[in-house]
């Protein structure tokens, strides 16, 4: 994607750091819905939106399980009026990136955006969300969104009564299968060891579905279809034997990767960099640093849920500036 610089009035050189009272880093449903709030509450918000632009709903064709859309969204077209709505209340949408940041001393934190413009920011609001893994075959990405998904909860229902198949061996990838196994005809679970990663109830939960076909030692060689999923071919056992399976949806359930490394050095994360956050709040264990959206949340990585994380962070960091500013009581 290329790099817009917008809004450069308001820019500054590295000499002249530019000072916000509410930074947004990153978009997506949790990143806009943080604008929005934060800016009803004339926090006046910058938002750098990241590389994506929205979150991984811009590579997601239709959207049918957020409230409000009756007859369904395309993602795209969804995040378009989430950062319209955003703008609409006075949000300072910048198409950039935060590239480091500073938050060992107090607030105001420095930022360095696109790696020449500095930014002092009394709270900042992490919205960067988390990646999916992929397999890393060209087939995957030219079908991603025309049968390939990485999330069968938001996507399993287009394959209702069809058959599909799911790559991984975790619970997630167990718990996935098993709810596709409740409206599909029947989920091929292709695990490329001899055994899963998941937990003893989860396997247990899979190997007795009567519709879930588990194939060991199997790796996806190409998922097969031009300008939809049709089947997809595999390797499997030790002699690599061909074997074609024929699937209308494909879902990869290897794991996603959240979009923290650059503050890996002041905040606190789990062992696989999803942000940790105090019970029943936004905030993380630097005060006035708050993370919302998938970057934080590993278990339900939905939009709404995302979305309603978003309300919660700006909603932290306004009470958070305005106990800041409070005259203290004698």
């Amino acid at each position: 994607m290329i790099i817009e610089t917008i809004n450069t009035s308001k820019t500054s050189s590295m000499n002249t750091p530019e000072k916000i009272e509410c930074l947004i880093v990153g978009s997506g449903p949790a990143g806009y819905t943080a604008a929005i709030y934060a800016a009803r509450a004339d926090m006046k918000p910058v938002m750098y939106a990241g590389m994506q632009p929205g979150g991984q709903l811009t590579i997601t064709t239709d959207v049918e399980n957020y409230p409000g859309y009756p007859e369904g969204i395309m993602g795209p077209e969804m995040m378009e009026l989430f950062r319209k709505q955003a703008e609409r209340f006075g949000t300072d949408v910048r198409y950039g990136m935060i590239t480091s940041v500073d938050f060992s001393g107090k607030p105001p934190f420095k930022l360095i955006a696109d790696e020449k413009h500095e930014i002092l920011a009394e709270t900042v609001i992490i919205a960067t969300g988390a990646s999916a893994k992929w397999l890393g075959i060209p087939s995957e990405e030219k079908l991603n969104g025309r049968g390939v998904s990485a999330c069968a909860v938001c996507d399993g229902f287009f394959f209702r009564g069809k058959d599909v198949a799911i790559v991984g061996a975790g619970d997630t990838a167990c718990e996935e299968a098993s709810y596709l196994a409740k409206i599909c005809s029947k989920v091929y679970m292709i695990v490329r060891r001899d055994e899963f990663r998941a937990s003893k109830a989860m396997q247990h939960r899979v190997l007795n579905t009567p519709n879930i076909e588990v194939i060991f030692n199997a790796v996806t060689e190409e998922i097969l279809g031009e300008n939809a999923v049709e089947g997809a071919r595999l390797k499997v056992g030790s002699n690599g034997e061909t074997r074609t399976i024929d699937v209308k949806g494909f879902f990869v359930a290897i794991g996603h990767q959240p979009n923290t490394g650059i503050f890996k050095d002041y905040l606190d994360m789990d062992e696989t960099g999803y942000l940790l956050t105090i019970p029943g709040t936004t905030k993380t264990n630097v005060e006035g640093v708050f993370a919302c959206g998938d970057a934080q949340d590993k278990v339900y990585r939905q939009a709404v849920t995302a979305a309603g994380s978003g309300c919660m962070a700006a909603l932290d960091a306004e009470r958070y500036l305005a106990a800041k500013h409070s005259p203290v009581e004698a």
